[in-house]
């Protein structure tokens, strides 16, 4: 059955890798899946068809004959699950695996997703200047936590998993505001990932969609 997974039409990012079905379309590429992408404007996004899929209207969405997921920690733990090269398959790191992968969504992205809003959709606000270092702040307690526990080590529990490709794909959000930078070991982190060969072809995939070029330029 072919994989079909939806995408934006439009990505704001304008295809730098941001939008959450980059980290999908890694995921198949590092388990070596194909995968069928529809496009989806923001204005169908809201629209019946699309909420029957993703009940608050965002993309990605999976689909695979009957079975239809929205979430991209559960689309790529469900990919990680279903075929080898994401999961350990020792019990206990392959949980360890996944705990990270919560992590990353749960404990890096959340602060990292407000600052985001406080820079983009916060920054009119009279309250902005003052209430933005604390944003901050609270960012980076959270990477200098991580960064404390990756060391010197490639990935964060031995080989690469999909634990990785979330945190490395939480992480990326980071780069145009400059702090992920004053940890270099965390990105010399996000550098690695991004240097995948999986990752390469799923951000020129997403980039192709926005620049209207192949994927292979």
């Amino acid at each position: 059955m072919t994989i079909t997974i939806t995408a934006f039409e439009r990505s704001p990012d304008g295809g730098k890798g941001l939008a959450r079905d980059t980290r999908v379309r890694w995921a198949l590429e590092e388990v070596h899946q194909p995968y069928e992408v529809r496009l989806v404007s923001f204005r169908a996004m809201k629209e019946p068809a699309h909420c029957a899929l993703h009940p608050f209207g965002q993309i990605p969405t999976y689909e695979e004959g009957d079975h239809a997921l929205f979430e991209t920690g559960a689309i790529v733990l469900h990919i990680a699950e279903r075929h080898a090269g994401l999961l350990p398959d020792d019990p206990c790191a392959r949980a360890r695996a996944i705990t990270w992968m919560f992590a990353a969504l749960n404990t890096l992205e959340l602060p990292i997703h407000e600052l985001a809003n406080a820079r983009l959709l916060e920054d009119d606000k009279p309250w902005s200047k003052e209430r933005l270092p604390l944003v901050e702040d609270r960012v980076r307690d959270r990477l200098t936590q991580l960064s404390a526990r990756l060391g010197t080590a490639d990935w964060l529990d031995g080989r690469f998993s999909a634990g990785d490709l979330m945190m490395v794909s939480v992480l990326l959000r980071l780069k145009l505001s400059g702090i992920l930078f004053e940890y270099p070991n965390l990105a010399a982190y996000v550098a690695r990932g991004e240097a995948r060969p999986a990752y390469k072809r799923a951000f020129a995939a997403q980039l192709a969609v926005n620049t209207g070029k192949s994927p292979t330029g």
